[in-house]
């Protein structure tokens, strides 16, 4: 017998919501404007209208509840706290706002955990107890399941391996420090990376060098390196080197079956995969050494944050 459940993607531009059968096919999704609203209350309410068509459209009368992946979402109190992304501020309470239009359990995590949650339940993760998931996008991402339970730490915030400190006293990041993970390695740091190198070639000449810098995109880089530009396979062969000493010391954390990784810079390819299998290797302490693999995601590109959100009801 089939069941159903909501999954939700809040970003800061767009909200994706999405009707999820229990073997992991989306059957249809809405979507609305994220950075139209300012009132929470308003937003939520729309969003149940969009869930409520849904249901009808597909013929589903029952939920078996609504995931939500939010910017600052603690899996604790159902509560956005404090997004900077979004218009409306504070302390958002999305199960109170949910439960005076629909009669349906809310859980809420991060768009990283519910990654997490999207590979264990629906995708490459299934059977696994020990994995870790990196999300590469604008920023860097990560969840961390140990003997099948996602880590939330004390705060619901636990897990945050894009602000580990990479290089000390490197870029500045966002949360206020310097040389995050994220400063190199997300789309925003191969951008970073990109510029910095195109700066140092003064005598380069290929297809980057005739872009505004205003307008080079981390997609940009990986196209040009998927072509064999030299500058760009320059910029994936750093960001491999980088991820893979990341990667190598995660493991150390909590000895993991597999690490998968998603987003839009892994779309590149081998041209990143392949320098971030080499660095892993080569940074990976001994005692581990055959025991775990990195691979790319396996939940479909279109759907993952649908999935991811909806598979936290599944927790």
């Amino acid at each position: 017998m089939n069941t159903y459940s909501i999954g939700i993607d809040i970003g800061g531009t767009n909200t994706d919501i999405g009707l999820v059968r229990n073997d992991g096919r989306c059957m249809a999704k809405k979507n609305l404007p994220t950075n139209q609203y300012f009132d929470a209350s308003v937003y939520v309410s729309d969003i149940c209208k969009q869930i409520k068509t849904l249901m009808t459209e597909n013929v589903v009368e029952v939920i078996d509840g609504i995931g939500i992946a939010a910017p600052a979402g603690n899996y604790y109190t159902g509560c956005i706290e404090n997004a900077t992304n979004l218009n409306f501020k504070g302390i958002i309470d999305l199960p109170k706002l949910f439960h005076e239009h629909l009669d349906a359990p809310v859980v809420v995590s991060n768009d990283a955990n519910a990654a997490a949650y999207g590979e264990l339940v629906y995708g490459g993760a299934k059977g696994m107890k020990d994995f870790i998931t990196f999300t590469l996008g604008t920023g860097v991402g990560s969840g961390i399941v140990v003997d099948g339970k996602l880590v939330h730490g004390k705060t619901g915030g636990a897990g945050e391996l894009g602000h580990a400190i990479l290089i000390p006293e490197g870029r500045p990041c966002g949360c206020g420090r310097k040389g995050c993970l994220e400063t190199y390695t997300s789309a925003t740091g191969i951008r970073r990376t990109a510029l910095e190198l195109l700066e140092a070639s003064p005598d380069y000449d290929g297809p980057l060098a005739k872009v505004n810098p205003d307008d080079l995109t981390s997609k940009m880089v990986g196209d040009a390196a998927k072509n064999g530009d030299s500058l760009a396979l320059k910029v994936f062969e750093l960001t491999g080197y980088w991820l893979g000493i990341a990667l190598a010391n995660a493991v150390a954390f909590s000895g993991p079956e597999a690490i998968f990784l998603m987003g839009g810079p892994v779309k590149a390819g081998e041209v990143l995969m392949q320098p971030v299998r080499e660095s892993f290797k080569k940074h990976l302490c001994f005692v581990y050494d055959g025991s775990v693999e990195v691979r790319v995601s396996e939940l479909p590109d279109n759907d993952a944050a649908i999935l991811g959100a909806a598979a936290l009801t599944k927790a």
